[in-house]
């Protein structure tokens, strides 16, 4: 990281944050309006996510919803695929391969998560910030409206601002509610009226009063303080992971852009200013003239020979005398100290002094830096994506060999993952023999064994008439309670009885194959013992 040229104390800003005084107290930011190509491309990426978090509760796949966490009734829905409390272990798996894919693309790729992707920043950014330049204005307006007195134009910019922020608010909240109770029944409770759904209705504005809090008060203190992605990058980041970055290389030593004075050799001081050849005289009244003083005799003394004075030697300033790092054949960086790259931040950090975990890499600063670059002529590219180890080099990012062996297990993660959720069958069947039964023999001779069972139907269809077949060996099964019917997203558990036919037992513990069907559709097989008499040899 690199020196702050301008501090007597180069890591004084890892003190504080950009967001509290030095007493503590809130420092409100007024980022400017960002601009670019980085920032277009932001917003065609968030206007796609927002469009799929409000229609994502109604879209369905095979008639279940495509994403629902119904953590009252247990019950979630991924991609289609209905979890039930059984399939928590793969629930498990998909959390550790969701923690490895964030460790993994995070050493790779940085924080591009916090900055293109992130609910907080997509809806802060995207939504509430740019509601506010569009009513209150850019940032030195809403500074000067915020430190004004209240006035009729100050009163109608706050009230309209805050009711749009709750209305979006109120709809955000109503979505999220959708994703935990499912879309059809967001859609019966919100024809109706909040007195028949009490507890969903104050569930609604709670969860309104959050968003809305965080929003508009509480805004970027969700990244700097409370989310621990920011914190753990620490941890996460080496010199070779793409972050947003400044070149120092090329940028330092910074100063402001000013014009250029043509230097004499033999100017004065370094100031450029040359030397004058000729000089005019100077023209004025004649002094008149006055009588000689009479001649004074000096006394008879030891004359005191002169002392030479030493001359003090007068030297050029040059580069050094500002700063021991820089000589006089450096010239300036490309950084004119705009502060623009400030300015735009909308958590208030100077991406100048490196990585710091304020930076949701938001790409802000790079479009101000662009546009600075552009106006002075000077190429793009002072802050970028780019790793440590590319600015110290000064190298061009490009694909290593590691990012592109992290990319392949990243890749490999999420089709691991995605072939869990497919693969995994629709029907779950659990088939035991009763505890502490032992074998019965029937009237005709067969052995009889009692087993449970358990089905549990993960798919979006009913089953109404449910069988069990024995496959092997031949054996006869006789269901306890009648018919079985399986609901969907339901469970069954019943009671069945089999008899097979001694001669076709190898022993006391015996395996046999089971099949649920339903109608003529196969739904699973099982395997399970069969207790039968030992055999005399």
């Amino acid at each position: 990281m690199r020196q702050d040229l301008h501090s007597q104390d180069p890591d004084s800003f890892r003190d504080s944050i950009s967001t509290v005084d030095e007493h503590g107290k809130r420092v409100w930011l007024y980022p400017k309006k960002p601009s670019g190509r980085y920032y277009n491309a932001r917003k065609w990426v968030a206007y796609i996510l927002i469009a799929l978090f409000f229609v994502g509760p109604f879209v369905k796949i095979d008639g279940q919803p495509f994403f629902m966490m119904n953590i009252l009734e247990r019950k979630f829905v991924i991609l289609g695929q209905l979890f039930v409390p059984q399939d928590f272990f793969v629930f498990v798996l998909i959390m550790i391969s969701l923690i490895i894919f964030i460790v993994l693309f995070t050493v790779v790729y940085g924080r591009v998560w916090c900055g293109w992707t992130c609910p907080q920043t997509v809806f802060m950014e995207m939504v509430f910030r740019r509601i506010e330049y569009w009513i209150e204005g850019d940032a030195n307006q809403k500074r000067k409206l915020d430190k004004g007195p209240w006035t009729k134009e100050k009163y109608l910019k706050k009230i309209s601002k805050h009711t749009i922020f709750i209305i979006f608010s109120l709809a955000i909240a109503n979505m999220v509610l959708g994703y935990i109770i499912g879309g059809d029944e967001l859609v019966q409770i919100v024809s109706h009226r909040p007195k028949e759904n009490w507890p969903v209705f104050l569930a609604h504005i709670g969860f309104a009063a959050v968003f809305y809090f965080v929003f508009a008060r509480f805004r970027e203190q969700a990244c700097t303080q409370v989310c621990p992605y920011g914190r753990l990058q620490g941890v996460f980041l080496d010199k070779d992971s793409i972050v947003i970055s400044y070149d120092h290389v090329r940028g330092e030593p910074r100063g402001k852009l000013k014009k250029k004075r043509a230097a004499s050799p033999s100017g004065c001081g370094g100031c450029g200013s040359a030397e004058r050849t000729e000089t005019k005289k100077i023209v004025g009244r004649a002094k008149p003239k006055r009588a000689p003083l009479p001649e004074i005799k000096a006394p008879d003394t030891q004359e005191i020979p002169k002392q030479e004075e030493k001359k003090e030697e007068v030297r050029k300033m040059t580069l050094e005398d500002v700063n021991a790092s820089i000589t006089e054949e450096q010239p300036q960086g490309d950084c004119i100290d705009c502060k623009l790259c400030v300015h735009v931040c909308p958590t208030g950090i100077d991406i100048r002094n490196g990585t710091q975990l304020e930076c949701v890499n938001c790409t802000a600063c790079i479009d101000a830096c662009d546009e600075v670059m552009d106006k002075i002529d000077k190429p793009r590219g002072l802050i970028r994506f780019a790793s440590a180890n590319d600015i110290e080099k000064g190298q061009p990012f490009k694909f290593t060999t590691r990012i592109k062996a992290y990319t392949a297990v990243l890749l490999v993660l999420v089709v691991a993952v995605m072939y869990a959720l497919v693969a995994r069958n629709d029907i779950e069947t659990t088939v035991l023999r009763a505890p502490g039964m032992l074998y019965q023999k029937a009237e005709n001779g067969d052995i009889r064994n009692l087993y449970t069972i358990n089905v549990i139907n993960k798919s979006s269809f009913d089953y109404n008439d449910l069988k069990v077949e024995l496959i092997d060996p031949e054996g006869k099964i006789t269901i306890a309670g009648g018919q079985m019917i399986l609901k969907q997203g339901g469970k069954l558990d019943g009671a069945f009885f089999i008899d097979i036919n001694p001669n076709d037992l190898d022993g006391m513990k015996n395996k046999i194959k089971l099949r649920i069907i339903n109608g003529d559709q196969v739904l699973d097989e099982v395997t399970t013992n069969f207790l039968g008499p030992i055999k005399k040899k």
